[in-house]
C-alpha cells in the first residue's frame, strides 16, 4: 500500500501534530514501508503457534491471598501537608 501526501497531511491533523511540506514527502515513505512490513507479517502462518507474552518460559510465582489493612498509615499520612489526627485535611472547593 503507498501512501500519499495527502493522506500523511490528514493523519497528522488527526494525531494534531504540525508537520513541514518537507517532512511529508519523508513521512510517506515511511508509512508506506511500515504498511508493506504489516502486509508481509499478515501473511505468515501462524496456525497452531500458541500465544505468548514472553520468550522465556516463566511460572508466576504464587502466595497466599491475605487481606490486610497494609499498616502504614503514619508512613502515607507523613507526606500530607496538612492532617487532621488520622486523616487528610483539604481546603474546601465547592461552596
Amino acid at each position: 500500500m503507498t501512501v500519499d501526501k495527502e493522506t500523511v497531511r490528514h493523519i497528522a491533523r488527526l494525531a494534531r501534530i504540525r508537520i513541514d511540506e518537507a517532512e511529508e514527502e519523508i513521512l510517506a515513505k515511511d508509512l508506506g514501508g511500515i504498511l508493506q512490513w504489516i502486509d508481509v507479517l499478515q501473511a505468515v502462518d501462524t496456525e497452531g503457534v500458541a500465544p505468548m507474552t514472553s520468550a522465556v518460559a516463566t511460572e508466576l510465582k504464587l502466595r497466599e491471598d491475605a487481606v490486610d489493612d497494609g499498616n502504614a498509615q503514619e508512613a502515607v499520612l507523613k507526606n500530607a501537608p496538612d492532617r487532621m489526627a488520622l486523616f487528610y485535611s483539604v481546603p474546601k472547593v465547592v461552596e
